[in-house]
């Protein structure tokens, strides 16, 4: 069973009253992967069934993060596309085969091409959200719009106190052998 979903009883108590909807603007923006999950792609006119990772990254804006879902289709047609994320995220060499390892995915870090693609909804209606063009090697230069330090950094950081090690004194014992605190 999906972890996402959990059915509630009649009494259960709830809390999340949703986030407001977030559109970033086009542009390149550093992200986090924050999740990946094993999925299957069922087949499609252009593309068989196959393996399917189901990445969830951060997308870290100026003022706000979103989250996008990318899936990544483990077939040949898009090794190119697979090799660009793992190179993204440093653990791709140029130039060399990978093996990949998707256990090492989660926490990295990388940067990445975002922009706002227009559909029509199920209602007609037009609908937009944000989507990755391009995945960006860990070693091109790439300014971004993203804070110099991610969102989460600056909301949850902890004040850093200097420590001071308290003074030990040295006293002297007693003629009986006797010290204060000793037992």
């Amino acid at each position: 069973m999906n972890e996402e979903f959990r059915e509630y009883g009649w009494e259960d108590e709830i809390s999340d009253e949703g986030k407001e909807f977030v559109l970033l603007p086009e542009g390149d923006y550093d992200f986090t992967v924050s999740k990946v999950d094993r999925a299957r792609h069922n087949g499609s006119e252009k593309v068989p069934p196959c393996n399917m990772a189901k990445v969830t990254i951060t997308i870290w804006g100026e003022k706000d993060s979103i989250d996008i879902t990318e899936n990544l289709l483990l077939c040949n047609r898009f090794e190119w596309k697979l090799s660009q994320f793992f190179l993204a995220l440093g653990l791709k060499k140029h130039g060399e085969p990978l093996r990949m390892n998707w256990g090492a995915v989660p926490g990295k870090r990388g940067k990445c091409h975002v922009y706002v693609d227009t559909y029509t909804k199920k209602d007609g209606s037009e609908g937009k959200s944000n989507k990755i063009k391009k995945f960006y090697a860990y070693d091109e230069q790439v300014e971004t719009l993203s804070p110099k330090q991610p969102v989460y950094q600056q909301t949850y950081q902890q004040p850093q106190q200097a420590y001071q090690q308290p003074q030990q004194t040295y006293q002297q014992p007693a003629a009986n052998g006797w010290k204060p605190g000793s037992f």
